[in-house]
């Protein structure tokens, strides 16, 4: 089969279109021929040689896929040769072929077209496991998302709403934010030109966010403790800011406040498991009645790895950047 590898860390000229042997399905696992994959902040930084895979992963990046089961691994069942899915990986995307664990996999939602479920596992394994597995997020209460035309956050508006939270997004510019708008958020931020601690205490009457979702880390960490609302809830899922930040326990602890910090990636496949059931039976009926649905900015083919990562680099996308396998 073919892949995208790494031969040596580097800029996006660094991903390299490379035949290489097809993977085999181990205990529990089911080879997919895949239709499409997503590029995600992840495999960006994999490309730079700052987040390998775990041990035992593909080295190839890529951590979201779709297609067709071809073959079953010892072990498996409920699964048969032909289903349409789309999986959670630790790594392997990019490629033709790739070995999914069974319970990383999704059936692709009704309604929703196979390449296109490529956009959805990543996104709704963070957004669902971190605003409502770990920070409780709950009816009424105000959700604050970094980067809301992000995946994660085109993702996390459309869920947020569906539970009946009120949402307030940051984004670069006032198509961004229209696009926001046009997915229920309530409150639009513009993080070039406004101070999001101040436009939301104005928009909230003082009381702040209940849950903040944040891809960026460091350079906001203050100003989103102060942000919050009392008992409120900070969950980091990026470093985009820098990974080092100085944290006032004061307002901390005058908030009643927690800080949580996760990723996906290295958890052991009992977790993931676990995250993907709950998927499952909360987002996948709300994908099937077209409540929430994935946001695609464009597709690209997988040879063109490169390009989808300078695009992505840019920031000038909404939503999902997809890369479709050649048989596509």
């Amino acid at each position: 089969m073919y892949a995208i590898t790494i031969p040596e860390p580097g800029g996006p000229e660094a991903l390299v279109w490379a035949e290489v042997p097809d993977p085999v399905p181990g205990e529990g696992e089911v080879l997919v021929e895949v239709v499409s994959s997503a590029v995600n902040r992840a495999d960006v930084l994999q490309r730079q040689g700052f987040y390998n895979p775990p041990p035992g992963a593909s080295a190839y990046p890529g951590l979201e896929c779709a297609g067709r089961i071809t073959a079953l691994g010892p072990g498996v069942t409920g699964w048969s040769v032909g289903d349409e899915v789309c999986g959670l990986l630790a790594g392997g995307g990019y490629a033709e072929k790739v070995a999914v664990p069974t319970g990383q996999l999704l059936p692709v939602p009704d309604g929703v077209d196979l390449a296109q479920a490529a956009a959805l596992p990543e996104v709704a394994a963070t957004v669902w496991s971190n605003v409502f597995m770990v920070a409780h997020l709950r009816p009424g209460e105000t959700l604050l998302v970094h980067g809301g035309s992000s995946g994660i956050g085109t993702m996390a508006i459309q869920l947020a709403k569906a539970v009946g939270a009120r949402v307030a997004v940051t984004a670069g510019g006032p198509e961004k934010l229209a696009r926001c708008q046009d997915l229920g958020a309530d409150i639009l931020i513009d993080y070039r030109e406004q101070d999001f601690v101040e436009e939301l205490r104005q928009a909230t009457d003082g009381a702040g966010a209940d849950v903040i979702l944040d891809i960026v880390g460091a350079k906001y960490l203050d100003r989103n403790v102060r942000a919050l609302a009392v008992n409120g809830r900070l969950a980091i899922i990026g470093l985009q800011g820098g990974a080092k930040g100085e944290l006032n326990l004061s307002a901390l602890l005058s908030k009643r406040a927690a800080v949580t910090a996760t990723s996906l990636r290295a958890r052991p496949l009992a977790e993931k498991a676990a995250i993907i059931t709950a998927v499952r039976e909360h987002v996948w009926p709300l994908l099937a009645d077209g409540v929430v649905r994935p946001v695609v900015d464009r597709t690209m083919p997988m040879s063109d790895a490169a390009e989808a990562h300078r695009l992505m680099e840019s920031s000038s996308h909404i939503g999902k950047i997809l890369l479709a396998a050649p048989k596509a």
